[in-house]
């Protein structure tokens, strides 16, 4: 991927991957798990004063408090603390599986997968799987999921078995808002995580992959759009070219 400076915005088809039907505006990861569930929306805007949130309504029922905008839209984990609960993931990367919607609303999205570092992480700035684009059939509801069979460590990042982490999935809705959700991990030898196959991260039909890259000025594309076209394929990150291995 190239991304030069003071660059518009693109995106370029370079292929179809038949993966899922559901591009929407909510997010479940589906491997290697997540803090919890945050399908949720709770309260209205006038019991938040057009806050995001508040601890108004927090009980036994509802633990989390008032969300009227729902709790994906909130930084860093959608509304959920970290969790003692932990899945153990490998040291030198893996699989990230997920479902992209639950709800109407949008059929294309752009999505980030960061790593936070640390039981507790100060922030979620480390890149694992830089930006990409996916278009869904049609703005409703559809089930299926993706699966990136390896996603990588971030750069000059080290892991250590048995150090805690978070790894964070963003979606992008087409109206800018931005959707969060977490796993908290802690990194195991290979041999000691269970199999990833279709059972517990797959792919399915119908979702459309972009590459999003960038260029300087249009009257440079003879220079710079012919590069991207033709290393297009080659220059997918390895998380997005293997998601044909689940096929």
């Amino acid at each position: 991927m190239v991304v030069l400076p003071s660059a518009p915005l693109l995106t370029t088809t370079t292929c179809l991957l038949f993966l899922s039907s559901l591009v929407s505006s909510h997010t479940v990861i589906t491997y290697p798990g997540q803090r919890g569930n945050n399908l949720h929306t709770f309260g209205n805007v006038s019991d938040t004063n057009g806050l995001g949130e508040t601890t108004l309504g927090r009980n036994d029922t509802n633990p989390y408090g008032t969300y009227p905008y729902g709790m994906q839209w909130m930084y860093p984990c959608g509304g959920m603390p970290s969790t003692k609960n932990r899945t153990l993931w490998p040291v030198g990367g893996g699989a990230v599986g997920f479902q992209p919607g639950w709800f109407n609303g949008h059929a294309s999205a752009f999505l980030y997968i960061n790593l936070g570092d640390g039981t507790l992480p100060e922030n979620f700035s480390m890149i694992m799987q830089p930006v990409f684009e996916i278009t869904g059939p049609q703005n409703t509801i559809y089930p299926g999921s993706i699966c990136l069979p390896h996603v990588s460590l971030p750069v000059n990042y080290t892991a250590v078995i048995g150090h805690n982490a978070t790894i964070q999935v963003i979606e992008l809705a087409q109206h800018g808002a931005a959707l969060y959700n977490c796993v908290d991990i802690t990194f195991a030898d290979p041999k000691d995580v269970p199999e990833v196959n279709e059972s517990n991260c797959a792919n399915t039909s119908n979702i459309g992959f972009e590459l999003v890259f960038s260029t300087e000025s249009l009257t440079s594309g003879a220079q710079v759009l012919i590069g991207p076209l033709s290393w297009g394929l080659a220059s997918l990150p390895l998380a997005a070219m293997t998601l044909w291995a689940l096929l």
